[in-house]
């Protein structure tokens, strides 16, 4: 077995007045597991050395261009160059990223969504089939622990037959007009030649779509849709509500805005069977309400007894110490990397390891942003999404 040491990582995008990429490092940071080698943090190479060079990283070990990166660390010995690379950049950069590090053998983790449209996923797909790497996906609301007993509940039957799936996914920060002049975050996310067809459902409605899908082991199957530029000039969505149809029978709603003026980062999703629901909120996540057909309603908390495995596995602290974001986010990083460590090992991957959104995961994502705006400019009523397999050519 090979000698344990940490896995290595580097980073496309992350650079000055980057909100994600902080926080990406802070996560793959948090178990000691991973150690950030190389990087290339911005597309103007005297920034990207600068934020290397605040990183600790040697001289050497920041590029110019990702390109070069991917050539540079294959060229390097076994036991130096980087084992994963990490994509964090605007959309628009995630596929060719991907691509480059795929093709130079190195693991992918990326920031959601996978790809800037759906033929870009399918192209990924098929390379990350062909070569036989890795790839996730930081869906990061997946990787709370309540979220996890949720997911274990229903699959368990606790529910009963899932009916209804209630989700909303608010926020205010895009409420005022030309605020894309002073905020490089909402300059690139309403562009569409970096964020792709869709501003809101690409950046929160994406999220949304998935923590459904994950909780109920169900795909969303078909959809009538709503999508509005409320703010005046502005050519992408920035409001969205979305009725939903699933594969297992249950409908649902799912509500997204950037134009909720006081709202911060409100995510909350309700799921219902014919024996209860379950209830949990972004702004308390430590908590996940059950609330039994005529019982009184049970409060399930992160640390506390009564959790599945799952959920055991990812929690850090023992009950009452709060966990948040940056854990949901390490979660992802640390069981991403254990997917890398068994690879090196020559083991099999646990399933806690296995528990992080992959290629199907990128590619149920484009496939859900794309058919939303089609659904949304339609005389339709309802749009179905074409099944993975058909998408795949049976190859999933």
């Amino acid at each position: 077995m090979t000698n344990k040491r940490k896995i290595r990582m580097g980073m496309v995008g992350g650079g000055p007045g980057s909100m994600i990429g902080p926080i990406h490092r802070m996560a793959a940071a948090l178990d000691g597991e991973i150690e950030l080698v190389c990087g290339v943090f911005s597309s103007d190479p005297e920034t990207s050395r600068r934020a290397a060079a605040q990183c600790y990283l040697p001289a050497d070990r920041c590029y110019d261009n990702f390109r070069s990166m991917m050539e540079s660390e294959a060229r390097l010995p076994e036991g130096e160059r980087m084992d994963f690379v990490a994509v964090v950049t605007p959309n628009h950069l995630h596929f060719p990223v991907a691509e480059a590090a795929l093709k130079c053998g190195f693991h992918v983790l990326s920031d959601k969504p996978a790809t800037l449209n759906l033929d870009e996923a399918l192209a990924l797909h098929s390379l990350v089939k062909d070569s036989g790497l890795l790839y996730g996906l930081t869906h990061t609301y997946a990787g709370y622990p309540m979220i996890k007993q949720a997911r274990e509940m229903v699959a368990a039957g606790t529910l009963g037959r899932v009916r209804k799936v209630l989700v909303e996914y608010p926020q205010g920060w895009l409420s005022e007009a030309g605020i894309e002049n002073s905020s490089k975050q909402a300059q690139w996310r309403l562009d569409p030649t970096r964020a792709g067809i869709s501003s809101c459902v690409g950046d929160i409605g994406s999220h949304a779509a998935h923590i459904c899908e994950y909780v109920t082991s169900s795909a969303i199957s078909a959809i009538c849709a709503d999508l509005g530029s409320v703010v005046a000039g502005r050519s992408m969505d920035d409001d969205a509500t979305i009725i939903l149809r699933f594969d297992n029978g249950a409908r649902g709603v799912l509500i997204a805005s950037q134009i909720c003026a006081g709202e911060e980062n409100t995510l909350k999703l309700r799921v219902y069977g014919e024996r209860g629901g379950l209830e949990w909120s972004h702004a308390d996540p430590n908590s996940l309400l059950h609330k039994p057909l005529e019982q009184p309603v049970q409060i399930l908390r992160a640390g506390g007894p009564g959790l599945s495995n799952a959920a055991q596995a990812n929690c850090r602290t023992p009950g009452g110490h709060p966990e948040g974001y940056l854990e949901a986010f390490a979660n992802h990083y640390r069981n991403f990397a254990g997917q890398v460590r068994a690879r090196l090992q020559g083991r099999p991957v646990s399933a806690v390891e296995a528990d992080v959104p992959d290629i199907h995961d990128a590619l149920r994502g484009m496939r859900f942003i794309e058919a939303t705006v089609a659904a949304s400019t339609s005389n339709q009523k309802w749009v179905e999404l074409q099944p993975l397999c058909a998408l795949q050519g049976d190859q999933s």
